[in-house]
C-alpha cells in the first residue's frame, strides 16, 4: 500500500474516533440531565445515601466546598465563601435541562421562605453557551437569587472526587455554616424534598 492510499485510511480512523468521542459526550449530557446520577467515591467515603436519594455527611466528616466565585448571570459578582455563617443551597442548572425547569419554582419558593432565617441560595448555571438563555430562564421561572455563570463547567470540576460533589445537572448541595458540604441530591427536587435537605442543617448549632 502506498503512502498516498494510507492517508485516507488514517483520516477515516481519526473521523471515526472523533465521532465516537462526540457520541460519548452527548450520552453523558443526556444521562446527566435526568433523574440523577451516580453517587461518588468508593467504600471509604464519609457520607451515606438515604432511600430518598439524598446523601448526607455527619458534622465533622464533611468536605469543604471549593472556591466558587465569579460573574453572575445578571452581570454581578458572587463569592460563595462570603456567605459563611449562613446555610447555603447550591443548585447546578442549565436552561437546556428539562428537570431544571421542573424544579426551579420550588427553589424560589423555599428561598423566599428561608432567606430571613440565615439561608442563602446560589445557582450555578452550566453549559449554557449563551448567557441570554440563562437570563431568559431566570426571568421565566421568577428566580431572584444569584447564579454564577459557568458555561464550561469549570466550577463543578473544582469539587474533589469521593466527596459530595455534583455529578449531574441538576445537582443540589447544602453547605453548613462553616462552608462544608452537608447534603447532596443528584435529581430534580420537589419543594418537600428540598426542605428535607435544608431543615436538618439549619437546625444545627
Amino acid at each position: 500500500m502506498t503512502a498516498a492510499s494510507r492517508a485516507p485510511l488514517r483520516s477515516n480512523r481519526r473521523s471515526r474516533a472523533a465521532l465516537a468521542a462526540l457520541a460519548a459526550a452527548a450520552a453523558l449530557t443526556v444521562s446527566a440531565c435526568g433523574s440523577g446520577g451516580t453517587s461518588g467515591g468508593g467504600g471509604d467515603t464519609n457520607f451515606v445515601m438515604g432511600k430518598d436519594g439524598i446523601s448526607t455527611a455527619k458534622k465533622g466528616e464533611r468536605a469543604a466546598a471549593p472556591d466558587l466565585s465569579g460573574k453572575t448571570v445578571d452581570g454581578g459578582q458572587v463569592d460563595v465563601a462570603s456567605f459563611k455563617g449562613k446555610v447555603v443551597v447550591l443548585n447546578m442548572w442549565g436552561s437546556w435541562c428539562a428537570p431544571c425547569r421542573a424544579e426551579a419554582r420550588n427553589f424560589e419558593t423555599v428561598y423566599q421562605d428561608l432567606k430571613d432565617q440565615g439561608v442563602q441560595f446560589v445557582g450555578i448555571n452550566t453549559r449554557d453557551t449563551s448567557i441570554q438563555n440563562a437570563v431568559a430562564f431566570e426571568k421565566q421561572q421568577g428566580i431572584t437569587y444569584p447564579s454564577l455563570y459557568d458555561p464550561t463547567g469549570k466550577l463543578m470540576l473544582r469539587f474533589k472526587k469521593g466527596t459530595l460533589n455534583p455529578q449531574a445537572v441538576p445537582s443540589t448541595l447544602v453547605l453548613d455554616r462553616d462552608g462544608r458540604i452537608a447534603a447532596r441530591s443528584l435529581a430534580a427536587l420537589s419543594e418537600e424534598k428540598l426542605r428535607k435537605m435544608v431543615t436538618p442543617v439549619l437546625a444545627e448549632k
